[in-house]
């Protein structure tokens, strides 16, 4: 199903800027799972957020929490949302529904997730890569009652910078020093063809990294009835959702699917500069977001506003919809 990769490769950086620039290069400013089942915890009430930068909840009988890492703005000019049409065009959908015209704004939140004596971190947040905007998660993982050295599993959705910055600290040493980092497989082999550019910063976090990595196929099932992987390529090739939990009671942590709440749902088709493949991205983005709808998936976006989570409603006017918890 897996296996790790032992081989120093050099990862893809993604200049951050002033904006979400580690999502894309012009953006502005132990084995990968158990092979056997783990029992899962009896459901115990959440505890209460240490600070306002942890939401706790639970999903199913799995306890988890939203940690907020950061945020960032990117303004209305077209240049990452909405690309080729006008700047009044993605104001309208705006404005119809209560926002600020001018920029729209991202969060940054991984996901806590603990099943039994395993602690799972889904995405690592911007770690250093983008400045004073992010790189909090450290603090939210504390404030959550988890140390470093207790996350065992780290799965990413995507090797994008506010996704793989914080595996690694400030020193350039490993963030999670006894966490298997799984990766699928063709974004592991994407990364190595862009490795030809170059990047002292990001050679050193996949020299961190590397021993560490175990990689997967897009699908496959990575926890026995906890964690299974969803192919979800468009944003890049080998982007990855996350099935969390079994059943009524999953969640679908749809990584970097969609990044805006009303836009990227009201408004799936139109072409994201993130998105390595346009016209894949949207694509898949609008399956999914009808899926969603159709099913009544409770889902967790790591970009929508804290915590991220809720589901996808469809109106009387047939128009998909943000239902936040």
């Amino acid at each position: 199903m897996s296996h790790v990769r032992k081989a120093a490769l050099p990862l893809l950086v993604i200049a951050l800027g002033a904006a979400l620039a580690a999502c894309t290069r012009n953006a502005e400013p132990a084995d990968a799972a158990a092979s056997a089942p783990v029992a899962g915890p009896e459901a115990t009430p959440a505890a209460a957020p240490a600070s306002d930068d942890v939401h706790a909840f639970h999903i199913g009988a799995l306890q988890a929490a939203a940690l907020r890492d950061g945020g960032l703005s990117v303004p209305n000019d077209n240049a990452v949302f909405g690309v080729g049409l006008t700047p009044e065009e993605v104001a309208g959908v705006l404005s119809a529904a209560g926002l600020e015209t001018g920029k729209l704004h991202l969060s940054v939140q991984p996901l806590l997730v603990r099943e039994g004596a395993r602690v799972f971190l889904f995405d690592a947040g911007a770690g250093q890569l983008m400045g004073d905007g992010a790189g909090k998660l450290a603090a939210s993982l504390q404030a959550a009652g988890v140390g470093p050295a207790q996350v065992t599993d780290v799965f990413i959705s995507h090797a994008h910078g506010d996704h793989i910055g914080g595996l690694v600290d400030a020193a350039g040493a490993l963030a999670f020093p006894n966490a298997a980092i799984h990766v699928s497989q063709p974004e592991w082999e994407d990364l190595q063809a862009q490795a030809s550019d170059g990047n002292a910063a990001m050679a050193g976090l996949v020299a961190a990294i590397t021993p560490k990595v175990s990689t997967f196929a897009p699908g496959v099932e990575l926890v026995p009835g906890v964690v299974q992987s969803v192919s979800t390529p468009g944003h890049t090739p080998g982007h990855v959702s996350f099935r969390i939990g079994a059943g009524q009671e999953s969640l679908l942590y749809v990584g970097d699917l969609m990044h805006h709440p009303v836009v990227s749902v009201q408004r799936p088709q139109w072409t994201l500069k993130f998105d390595r493949d346009a016209a894949a991205g949207a694509a898949m983005r609008a399956s999914t977001l009808e899926e969603a709808a159709a099913s009544g998936d409770r889902l967790y976006a790591v970009h929508f506003p804290f915590p991220g989570l809720g589901r996808i409603t469809r109106g009387a006017d047939g128009q998909l919809a943000w239902t936040a918890e």
